[in-house]
């Protein structure tokens, strides 16, 4: 067995001890048969038998379950050797590969000692067929799911909302989501689209809030501001103070009072910033999983997004961008609410109102999102200038919802301290 061989369920193993949370998706693709080395095959059947408990999976109990057949030494050095836990899926399609590779090795082997004998050679190639179809099935089977494990999942979902909602992600704005049929769906891969200025980050970052202090912990990545941007903006939305006054400005003795005041309150809410001004889908994953108890991502913008390779145009690496984040949601089994840019043909409308052709970079983005939500604010498209501090209305349009109806609620947009007041609902 050479060492390159042993690579892959290796760091499937690394990560493991790495970030436990990475199992289910290692168990999409292996199990403990595609192993190859003992210690390994222990370690991973001792991660899924904490894991079927219930219990800690951990280092400590993973050690625990395994006994001898993996030492401390050997797992401390799957821990060093593995860089990360983010590509956890690729490691397990990898060493699953692998072992269909021994699987043919071996049927080989015995086709040519068979072949070398008395055998009728009828016989050793029904033999033979009957061995790939078995490596064959065993593969497809993990891509299939039975009717059985679709009710069960379906079960399982339903399950979680009778329990307080846990199979979505309520926003925030009451008549959106009765709109969406409760929230963002878990696994679901959703769109927030404007023209540019119209308050797309205002919205992220106040739905942002709303679920951080309703549901649970949120990622927040901004690819177009810094933490201090950010930081004012949250600020100045629920203090009442310009973030431009807060940043650039000299606040009055009662401003800086209210800010210090509110800023306590941000303090604990459990958002989590990138700190790198770059990032690939792959370091969102890697991100996104360092999160416990995640309930919400949220990107600030699609259109930032590096691509993971080269690509001949931007409408090839949109398209694959896009299909990696739907991935990426279901793997996470959290809702990622995507900001993004729509084009200028809508200026050209008697009707400026968004449509989803007017996404930008890539049509993939309206056939793979779940859900596509569009800004819609009149005074954008209007000769001169109106105050920032005077509400604007503004239109929240469900476009597309993969799961329930579309339509859409009225708003109030307060541009100078960057506040969404939705219409009460009814």
């Amino acid at each position: 067995m050479t060492a390159n061989v042993l690579d892959a369920e290796s760091a499937v193993c690394g990560s493991i001890l790495l970030d436990a949370r990475c199992l289910p998706e290692i168990m999409e693709y292996i199990t403990a048969d595609d192993f190859a080395l003992e210690a390994n095959r222990a370690i991973f059947q001792a991660a899924v038998e904490l894991s079927r408990l219930n219990e800690t999976i951990d280092p400590v109990t993973i050690r625990s379950k395994a006994g001898a057949a993996a030492s401390q030494e050997y797992m401390l050095d799957l821990m060093q050797t593995t860089q990360t836990a983010a590509n956890a899926g690729v490691y397990a399609q990898e060493a699953r590969k692998d072992s269909m590779r021994r699987s043919i090795r071996l049927l080989a082997d015995s086709m040519e000692t068979k072949a070398a004998g008395l055998d009728e050679p009828r016989s050793i190639i029904a033999d033979a067929q009957r061995a790939i179809e078995a490596i064959e099935s065993l593969d497809t089977a993990r891509e299939l799911a039975s009717s059985t494990e679709v009710l069960g999942a379906f079960y399982e979902h339903r399950g979680k909302v009778d329990q307080g909602g846990g199979g979505f992600v309520p926003l925030g704005f009451r008549s959106l989501d009765r709109l969406l049929g409760g929230g963002l769906l878990n696994s679901g891969f959703y769109i927030l689209a404007a023209r540019p200025g119209m308050g797309k980050t205002t919205f992220g970052l106040q739905v942002a809030d709303a679920v951080a202090e309703q549901a649970g912990p949120v990622l927040f990545v901004s690819l177009e501001m810094d933490a201090e941007q950010i930081g004012a903006k949250r600020l100045g939305r629920i203090a009442g103070i310009s973030s431009d006054s807060l940043l650039m400005g000299k606040p009055s003795e009662e401003e800086g009072n209210r800010a210090a005041e509110f800023s306590r309150k941000l303090s604990e809410a459990q958002i989590f910033l990138n700190k790198k001004p770059q990032a690939t889908v792959d370091d969102i994953a890697h991100m996104a999983r360092k999160v416990r108890g995640l309930r919400l991502v949220v990107i600030d913008y699609f259109g930032l997004i590096r691509p993971t390779g080269k690509y001949r145009s931007r409408y090839e690496s949109a398209t694959e961008t896009s299909g990696q984040l739907k991935a990426l949601a279901r793997a996470l089994k959290v809702p990622i609410l995507c900001l993004a840019q729509i084009n200028r043909e809508n200026t050209q409308r008697q009707d400026k109102r968004p449509q989803l052709s007017d996404l930008r970079d890539t049509g993939a983005l309206e056939q793979d999102a779940d859900g596509v939500i569009f800004l819609h604010c009149p005074y954008y498209y209007q000769n001169g200038e109106s105050s920032p501090w005077e509400p604007e209305p503004m239109e929240i349009i469900l476009a597309k919802n993969r799961h329930a109806s579309t339509g859409k609620c009225d708003a109030v947009f307060y541009k100078a301290v960057g506040r969404i007041i939705p219409e009460r609902a009814g």
